[in-house]
């Protein structure tokens, strides 16, 4: 069972020492997360609460995404690198690109791209996207990336997005994973069908057998289930080795320490999240580690 640190809405000063000591205690990854910026009125509901609203407050730092990785990285050797989510169908591809691809062959490798469709049409407003259309983005993003990431001539001619030939280098050394977000029919189905793993967004224990299993007979549908695929879950309830160790049994590869507003309050000292990050450590990375 591998392990993630959170780090949204940590202070974006702490982000470097963060990433130290997750290397240091031996978590596979970090991961932070985007929000292009946080609107005065937010119109859209948050789909996962039940009440509709975010969790986070309005002042929430999201520093950009691919400088806060790069930081993140230049400090680590082993440490693995990724977002939950980002808004992949807000951005121009193009440049999204040129910025993971730079990202992964800087970081030899340790790079992962965790996308998600998107929210808040607030932001899509702002950009001057149709929301409606952003599943369709979506996709054609997804595939532009993997033809860009080659570094070779490409050419894509779809309905949003659409451009002749063209290369950018320096292009990664090794195809760039993707992890997709979300649980509706569709995300589950596009996760099966195209992608290297799956982020969930917060789950009870209970929630995740019937996801695992759903996934699998997708992926099965696919012509995919022989293929390594990687399970990032968060549980959002207390839980123990017994209870990694059934999920694991069950396909879950990976589990995630909650963002340390939910556990060290909103803000806190860098010495209260080292020590919070080592309780984690040792409660389940180590004895997972030695099962």
């Amino acid at each position: 069972m591998k392990f993630w640190q959170m780090v949204t809405w940590a202070e974006t000063s702490h982000y470097r020492e963060i990433a130290r000591y997750a290397e240091e205690l031996g978590f596979y990854g970090v991961m932070n997360a985007d929000h292009a910026f946080f609107p005065q009125t937010v119109s859209s509901p948050y789909p996962y609460a039940a009440d509709g609203k975010p969790p986070m407050p309005s002042d929430s730092e999201y520093p950009d995404t691919w400088v806060s990785l790069a930081q993140m990285a230049a400090v680590t050797e082993r440490l693995m690198f990724s977002t939950s989510v980002y808004i992949l169908p807000l951005r121009n591809p193009i440049e999204v690109a040129k910025a993971t691809g730079t990202l992964a062959l800087m970081s030899d490798n340790r790079f992962i791209l965790g996308a998600g469709v998107g929210w808040m049409k607030d932001e899509f407003d702002a950009y001057g996207i149709d929301f409606s259309t952003r599943g369709q983005r979506y996709d054609e993003c997804l595939e532009v990336l993997r033809q860009l990431w080659t570094g070779d001539w490409t050419e894509y001619q779809g309905r949003h997005i659409a451009f002749d030939s063209l290369r950018i280098l320096p292009a990664p050394t090794a195809s760039v994973p993707i992890y997709l977000g979300g649980s509706s029919p569709v995300a589950l189905r596009r996760t099966a069908r195209i992608a290297d793993g799956w982020i969930g967004n917060g789950n009870t224990v209970d929630e995740v057998p019937p996801l695992l299993a759903q996934l699998q007979q997708l992926r099965r549908e696919a012509g995919r289930e022989h293929e390594p695929f990687e399970t990032v879950i968060g549980l959002s309830e207390p839980a123990t080795i017994a209870t990694y160790q059934r999920l694991q049994d069950l396909g879950m590869t990976a589990g995630v320490n909650a963002p340390f507003a939910f556990t060290c309050g909103w803000q806190s000292s860098l010495a209260a999240k080292r020590e919070q990050m080592e309780q984690f450590a040792e409660q389940f990375i180590r004895p997972l580690a030695d099962d």
